[in-house]
C-alpha cells in the first residue's frame, strides 16, 4: 500500500466516521474531506472542483429544476382525479396513491412527487376515517422505488450513466434501467400493498385538528362594562398582549369580524365586542381577571376562525432545511415576518401545552398555521416546510400546467429517442420553462437541493482519486482475494451488500460515485 492510497483511505474512512456521527451537514463533510484529501496531494487542486462542472452534476441539478417547474405549476393534478374513487377502499386507495407515487418519481425528483402527494394522501385518509399513518410510509418507499424505473428518476442512476460513459465510450439510456429497476420496483410495491402497510404502527386515531385539541389555547373573551378596554384600539390591544406573551387572532365587532389585526388597527372596543385570543389557560384567565373580562366557550369562535372563507388554516412538517430550526416564535418574529398566525405545534404526536412563544423549533415538528392562502402559500416556502393538510399550498398554481407539462414530455420524448443527450435536452426544457414563465426567473433555482449538489461536487474528485491512485484495484483485489474462485453472482452479492451498508450512513448518490469504479474493475 503505497503513501498516498493510505492517506486516501484514511480520509474515506474519517468521512463515513463524521457522516455517522452527524453533527455536521454531510455537505460540510464532503467538502472537508475534499479539501484535506488535495493539500494531502491525493486530489490535484487543478481538479478540486471538477466535480461540479461534471455532466453527472449538472444533470441532477436539471433534473430538480424541471421537477420544480412541474410542482410550481400544478401540471400533476391531472392525475389526482384517479385517486377519487378509491378513498373509502383502505387497499385500493393505499395502492393508488403507492403506484402514482412510483410513477411520478420516475420522471421527476422523489422529494417532490412526495410532498405534492402527501397533503392528499392525509386529507383523503381522514375524511374516510382511517389514521393517515396507514398510507405515508408506503408513499415515501414507493417514491423511492419509483425512481429505480428512469435513467433520471434518482441522482444514482444518473451518476452510473456518466460513469459508465467515461469507462466505455457509452452511457446508459432513458429507459435501460427499466427491466431491472421496474422488476425491483415492482416487487416492493406489490410487498408494500400485501404485508408492509399493516405492519406500520399506528399511534394515533386522529389527524388533523383533533391531534392540536384547538380548545386548549384559543379562547374566546367578551368586553364587559366595567373592562377598562373600553375605548382602547384593537392595535392597542395587540401590542399589549404581545408582551404577556398572548396574541389577538379577531375581534367581533357589531357583529361583524374583524380578522386582519396590526398595532395600527384603529377600530375602538365597545361592550359587549368578543375577542379572540390565543394563550395558555392559565395566562388568558389571568388577563380577563385583569382587564374584567368574561371568559366564554371557543367553540363558536374556533369554528369561525378555522372555517372562515377569508382565511385556511394549514398544517406543515418542519424540515431539516428550515429557516424555523432552532428558533422560537418570538426570535423569528413569526407574525410579522410570515404574515400569518401560529395556531400550535406538536413533537412527536403530542400537542405542545405550554407558551407557544417560547416554543423551540425542531425538524419534524408539526405546526398547526392560519391566515390568508396567498400569505400560507409564501410562508411554507419561505419556511421551506412541507404542507401536510391543506391542498392549495402543496401546489403554487400559476396557470402554466399545461405548457410546463408539453416541455417536459417534448424533453424526455428527445432523450429516449437519442436525438440530443439528456443534459442537453433538460437544460433546453428548463430554459423553455422560464421564457414560458412556468418558473418564474426570481424562483429559477428555488427547486434544486443545493446540499445534494454540493456534496457530489466534492465526492466526484474523490472518486476519481480512488482510481488515479490505484486505491480501487488495492480494494478490487480484496474482494477477489475472498471471492475470486465463488461464483460471479456471489461477488454481485458481496458489492450489494456492501453498497446498501455504505448508503445506509453515506447519501446514496455519494455511495454510488465511490462503488462505481469498484464494481467496475
Amino acid at each position: 500500500m503505497t503513501s498516498e492510497q493510505a492517506i486516501l483511505l484514511s480520509i474515506l474512512a474519517l468521512l463515513l466516521v463524521l457522516l455517522v456521527w452527524g453533527r455536521w451537514r454531510y455537505d460540510i463533510v464532503a467538502l472537508s474531506a475534499l479539501f484535506v484529501a488535495s493539500i494531502a496531494g491525493v486530489v490535484p487542486q487543478s481538479e478540486i472542483f471538477s466535480g461540479f462542472g461534471n455532466p453527472a452534476t449538472v444533470t441532477v441539478i436539471l433534473v430538480l429544476i424541471v421537477s420544480y417547474g412541474l410542482t410550481h405549476s400544478g401540471a400533476v393534478d391531472y392525475l389526482l382525479p384517479v385517486l377519487e374513487p378509491f378513498k373509502d377502499k383502505p387497499f385500493l386507495h393505499i395502492a393508488a396513491l403507492t403506484f402514482m407515487a412510483a410513477f411520478l418519481s420516475m420522471f421527476m425528483n422523489n422529494v417532490g412527487a412526495l410532498a405534492l402527494l402527501m397533503p392528499i394522501a392525509i386529507q383523503s385518509t381522514a375524511k374516510a376515517g382511517r389514521p393517515p399513518a396507514t398510507v405515508l410510509m408506503p408513499l415515501s418507499f414507493g417514491s423511492i422505488l419509483g425512481g429505480l424505473v428512469t435513467l433520471i428518476g434518482t441522482p444514482p442512476n444518473i451518476l452510473i450513466a456518466s460513469y459508465r460513459e467515461e469507462v466505455t465510450g457509452e452511457s446508459f439510456a432513458m429507459f435501460d434501467f427499466s427491466l431491472v429497476g421496474g422488476g425491483v420496483a415492482l416487487m416492493g410495491i406489490l410487498f408494500l400493498l400485501l404485508i408492509g402497510w399493516r405492519l406500520v404502527i399506528v399511534h394515533k386515531q386522529s389527524a388533523g385538528m383533533e391531534l392540536f385539541e384547538v380548545e386548549g389555547y384559543l379562547f374566546e373573551l367578551k368586553v364587559g362594562t366595567e373592562s377598562n378596554l373600553i375605548g382602547t384600539t384593537a392595535g392597542e390591544l395587540k401590542k399589549s398582549l404581545r408582551k404577556k406573551k398572548l396574541d389577538l387572532l379577531s375581534v367581533e365587532h357589531k357583529k361583524k369580524i374583524l380578522r386582519n389585526i396590526t398595532p395600527k388597527t384603529d377600530l375602538e372596543l365597545h361592550r359587549s365586542d368578543f375577542l379572540m385570543v390565543q394563550g395558555s389557560h392559565e395566562e388568558v384567565a389571568a388577563f380577563a381577571e385583569e382587564h374584567k373580562l368574561s371568559l366564554h366557550s371557543a367553540q363558536n369562535g374556533v369554528h369561525e376562525v378555522l372555517h372562515s372563507d377569508e382565511k385556511q388554516f394549514i398544517e406543515v412538517v418542519v424540515t431539516k432545511d428550515s429557516a424555523l430550526v432552532g428558533e422560537t416564535p418570538t426570535s423569528s418574529n413569526f407574525n410579522s415576518r410570515y404574515k400569518i398566525n401560529l395556531l400550535a405545534a406538536s413533537r412527536s404526536g403530542e400537542p405542545h401545552r405550554n407558551r407557544l412563544r417560547d416554543f423551540r423549533f425542531r425538524v419534524g415538528d408539526v405546526l398547526l398555521l392560519y391566515g390568508e392562502e396567498e400569505a400560507l402559500q409564501d410562508a411554507v416556502l419561505k419556511m421551506n416546510c412541507y404542507p401536510l393538510a391543506q391542498r392549495s399550498i402543496g401546489l403554487v398554481k400559476n396557470g402554466k400546467a399545461r405548457p410546463a407539462l408539453a416541455i417536459f414530455v417534448i424533453a424526455i420524448g428527445i432523450v429516449a429517442s437519442g436525438l440530443l443527450s439528456i443534459q442537453l435536452a433538460l437544460g433546453i426544457a428548463t430554459v423553455a420553462m422560464a421564457l414560458s414563465r412556468v418558473i418564474p426567473v426570481r424562483e429559477f433555482y428555488e427547486g434544486v437541493d443545493w446540499p445534494v449538489v454540493i456534496l457530489l461536487g466534492a465526492m466526484i474528485p474523490l472518486g476519481n482519486a480512488l482510481e488515479t491512485t490505484g486505491t480501487t484495484g488495492l480494494l478490487v483485489s480484496g474482494i477477489l482475494a475472498i471471492a475470486g474462485d465463488l461464483s460471479p453472482v456471489f461477488i454481485i452479492v458481496m458489492i450489494l451488500v456492501v453498497t446498501m451498508t455504505v448508503s445506509d450512513v453515506l447519501n446514496n448518490a455519494a455511495t454510488a460515485i465511490l462503488m462505481a469504479p469498484i464494481a467496475y474493475n
